[in-house]
Order: structure tokens, then C-alpha cells, then sequence
């Protein structure tokens, strides 16, 4: 698996632009702050980020309405957000460091969970509906546009009549534990081909996967 990642970025041509702005981008891991949800399966947003940042040696910042770290990949700069407004005023975050950093929503990559996905499957999208949840609808809400990037991790929906919000709140099992790691690889990975190589090329390239 890490042979194929590498061989990716071996073989796509990169475009480099000329326009400071089109290299910044604004990734967003969404989740909930506070030690009770750090390893619930709705907090994967920030479960990426924080396996990028770890990889990378990046240190995420205490900022307005949120944590930031800046990554620097081959001309691009990527800012990594966790917000701290918790999961249903996550807009407030994104339009706030969108319009602080001038970055424009195809330049913005929304990392979220996704009941409807197999466990680790991802899905990139340019636009789309909120699906019921919560962080994506306050985005659509404030940026008043359902046309935005995002990347949708599979939590899978393994839960009985009732308990979906206790699943979602709830722990990754032992099985998932195990194989989340090689998950989180290749969603960092995508993130990074985003930057490099476009949303089309990353779609292509990922989604499934």
C-alpha cells in the first residue's frame, strides 16, 4: 500500500501556479474538543490532521476559534484547522480563516465522518449535501453554499435502531483500532495530493480506497 502512495507521487505531474493564493490551502478536520471525544469515531477530522501533524513534526497553535498548524509541501502552504467551537458551529471556524487567510472554498478540504461509508472507506467530493450532519450543515449554513471540497471518512454503521448517536459519540473497536492507522496513512496521503495534484486527480485517485 505505501509502494502504490509513493508511486503516485512519483508519476503525476504537478502544475505549479504562479498565484500565491491558489497554493494556500485550508484543510479542516472536524470533531469536538475535550478528552471524552479524542477517540470517538465522530472525531476523525482531527484524527487526520493529528496523525499529519505527528508525521510531519508540526505543532498545532492555540488560534481563534480553533487550533493551526501550517504545513509547508513543495510550494503549497496547508492550514491545518481543528475547531473549537465545537461540531455544530463549525462554520464559524471555517469562515473565519477562510476570510482571515483569503482562501477561497475550492482551496477548502472539510474532513468528516460518514455513517453510510464502510469503516475507513474514503470519499472526496466537490460539493454536496450535509447528510444529516451536524458540523457540514453549520459550514453550508454560514458559508451559505453546499459548493465546498470534502473528504468523507467511513465510520461504517454498525450500530442497532437507536444508537446511532451513542455509535457515533462512541469508541473505535479493537478490529478498527488495529487497522486504523494503514486508514489514516492514505487519508493523509490524499490530503497532500489535493494540494499537489488537484481535487479531480485526488478523487480519481482515492476515492474507494
Amino acid at each position: 500500500m505505501i509502494q502504490w502512495i509513493s508511486n503516485f507521487f512519483s508519476t503525476t505531474k504537478f502544475e505549479e501556479s504562479n498565484n500565491d493564493s491558489m497554493k494556500k490551502f485550508l484543510i479542516v478536520g472536524l470533531g469536538n474538543i475535550g478528552a471524552e471525544y479524542a477517540n470517538t469515531r465522530h472525531n476523525i477530522g482531527f484524527k487526520v490532521l493529528d496523525f499529519l501533524a505527528r508525521r510531519e513534526s508540526l505543532d498545532f497553535q492555540t488560534v481563534k476559534l480553533g487550533s493551526l498548524a501550517e504545513y509547508k509541501l513543495k510550494g503549497r502552504t496547508l492550514l491545518l484547522l481543528k475547531p473549537n467551537t465545537y461540531m455544530n458551529l463549525s462554520g464559524k471556524a471555517v469562515q473565519y480563516w477562510m476570510e482571515k487567510e483569503k482562501i477561497e472554498k475550492d482551496n477548502v478540504l472539510i474532513i468528516t465522518d460518514d455513517l453510510n461509508l464502510s469503516f475507513g472507506t474514503i470519499r472526496i467530493k466537490p460539493k454536496g449535501s450535509d447528510g444529516g450532519h451536524n458540523g457540514l450543515k453549520s459550514i453550508q449554513q454560514i458559508l451559505n453554499t453546499s459548493e465546498y471540497p470534502r473528504f468523507r471518512f467511513g465510520i461504517s454503521d454498525e450500530f442497532k435502531k437507536g444508537k446511532q448517536v451513542d455509535y457515533v459519540l462512541g469508541e473505535w473497536d479493537e478490529t478498527e483500532k488495529e487497522k486504523l492507522p494503514e486508514r489514516l496513512e492514505i487519508a493523509v496521503e490524499a490530503v497532500k495530493a489535493l494540494a499537489l495534484a488537484g481535487l479531480e486527480n485526488t478523487m480519481t485517485t482515492y476515492n474507494g480506497k
